[in-house]
């Protein structure tokens, strides 16, 4: 069963698959997941999202689509481990180099609550399940942020298709997606909904 493979085991499959993604496919996969991404968000409308890295799906289109939309874009500003700061996203010049070889904003930084804000959250991931279990990298940044947005924000794990997948293992402290974001499927709505309507 994929459920009794350890997490280590799939970030290390995961982030090798990810290394053999060809510039020309990246790129591919970066314009289908920002045509999509313009259509989360309407003027005036919170969006928390990231600068993906090198290997990760998606790039800055993805941003600026959202922008170009009219919403305000925040951008997690990373520091001891605990939740995550936000800053404005103004574009590429705003950035600059962070740790863990990120990019993050120039501008103000915010408190964390601020994602309470956020109607819509996008969230790296290595993989999600159909459950909603998100497999990040390990560090539990987004695990202590999620817990102060609204219950009605929307969380979209963006990965690459092939990163859609049955099963992962899961612990208590892991908040579940509700959507996945991805190249070829669009947007694909997680769990049941039959579960969610009786909560």
């Amino acid at each position: 069963m994929p459920g009794e493979r350890t997490k280590y085991a799939w970030r290390r499959e995961i982030l090798a698959t990810r290394a053999a993604v060809g510039p020309a496919e990246h790129a591919r996969e970066a314009s289908a997941l920002a045509a999509t991404a313009a259509l989360l968000a309407g003027a005036d409308e919170v969006v928390c999202a990231y600068v993906p890295t090198k290997t990760e799906p998606g790039d800055l289109r993805m941003l600026d689509a959202l922008r170009e939309r009219g919403a305000t874009v925040l951008l997690p500003v990373t520091g001891e481990p605990g939740p995550l700061s936000w800053a404005h996203y103004a574009g590429a010049d705003s950035l600059r180099p962070a740790r863990f070889g990120l990019l993050e904003p120039i501008t103000e930084t915010l408190p964390p609550p601020v994602v309470a804000e956020a109607a819509t959250i996008l969230i790296p991931a290595l993989a999600v399940d159909r459950r909603g279990v998100r497999l990040g990298r390990g560090a539990g940044y987004y695990d202590r942020t999620l817990g102060a947005a609204s219950a009605g924000a929307r969380l979209i794990a963006v990965v690459r298709d092939v990163e859609l997948v049955v099963e992962l293992p899961e612990e208590p402290h892991d908040h579940r997606m509700g959507w996945a974001l991805t190249p070829e499927a669009g947007l694909s709505e997680l769990g049941d909904p039959r579960a969610r309507a009786a909560e």
